[in-house]
């Protein structure tokens, strides 16, 4: 058999609704993971992330890694075999829903609809320091082979930086007239992008008026994709998200004629 044909065939072949994790051969559950318990690394500490190992439902679970992390913790990789399987027809996705825009489309509609430059203000909110995120959309250099917002002619970008804080955002926002405010968070420990997101969605309500919050959008690689209404906040963009896909977004949050309801009415 040719490779194209394979290739052809390959892409024919139903996919199955319902699967199962394999390691080692098709359909024998094996899955390999990883924890940290709060043990100093001994026989009695391999014995209980073997027995959590269990408990979580993989039998027979194998410890395949074990190494002390200071005097009183153990980080622990263990690989065993589970019964579950994932049902592909119940996973929820959230599709985009917007068409993806090249630089010149994205500048001729922002032109055209708002006749001046759309306005974003960007930052790291909180405690987090971790820039790499924000500066891929925002700055010219961009990400993933495309421009940041600082190429496009009819964006005015103004990036605050790390360790914002969400008074100074807001005062921010106000003075540059934003029309969208674009924040990172990839600290995640105790749920702190959970805890700076819902602060900041409730400080720009308490700020602007009903109907004039500026767009507010949230990126990191931890946030999960539907909860944008639970958070108070336009669009959440997870990783991997390119500078081409936020002006897109921008475009059609902003710039259609009849814009989708905003979270802030």
């Amino acid at each position: 058999m040719t490779a194209t044909h394979a290739s052809r065939e390959a892409s024919t072949t139903p996919q199955p609704t319902v699967v199962r994790p394999y390691g080692d051969m098709t359909g024998d559950g094996m899955v390999q993971l990883s924890f940290t318990l709060p043990v100093k690394h001994d026989k009695r500490a391999e014995g209980a992330a073997l027995q959590l190992a269990g408990k979580m439902g993989l039998s027979p679970a194998l410890l395949v890694h074990a190494k002390a992390m200071g005097p009183s913790h153990t980080f622990f990789i263990v690989y065993g075999s589970v019964n579950h399987l994932v049902d592909l027809a119940a996973v929820e996705v959230v599709e985009r829903d917007f068409p993806l825009l090249p630089a010149k489309d994205v500048n001729a509609s922002i032109k055209k609809t708002l006749r001046r430059p759309l306005v974003v203000v960007g930052a790291c909110i909180g405690t987090d320091a971790h820039t790499v995120g924000i500066d891929a959309i925002l700055n010219i250099k961009g990400f993933a082979g495309e421009k940041g917002l600082e190429y496009y002619s009819e964006i005015t970008v103004v990036n605050l930086g790390a360790q914002v804080l969400v008074p100074d955002l807001v005062e921010a926002a106000r003075e540059h007239g934003a029309d969208a405010v674009l924040v990172s968070q990839v600290v995640t420990q105790r749920d702190a992008h959970i805890h700076n997101t819902t602060q900041m969605s409730a400080a720009f309500r308490e700020a602007y008026p009903a109907g004039e919050v500026p767009l507010l959008i949230v990126g990191g690689p931890r946030f999960e994709e539907g909860s944008a209404a639970k958070l108070g906040v336009d669009r959440i963009f997870g990783k991997g998200t390119t500078p081409g896909e936020v002006a897109s977004y921008l475009v059609h949050a902003l710039c259609t004629p009849t814009p989708p309801e905003r979270k802030s009415a």
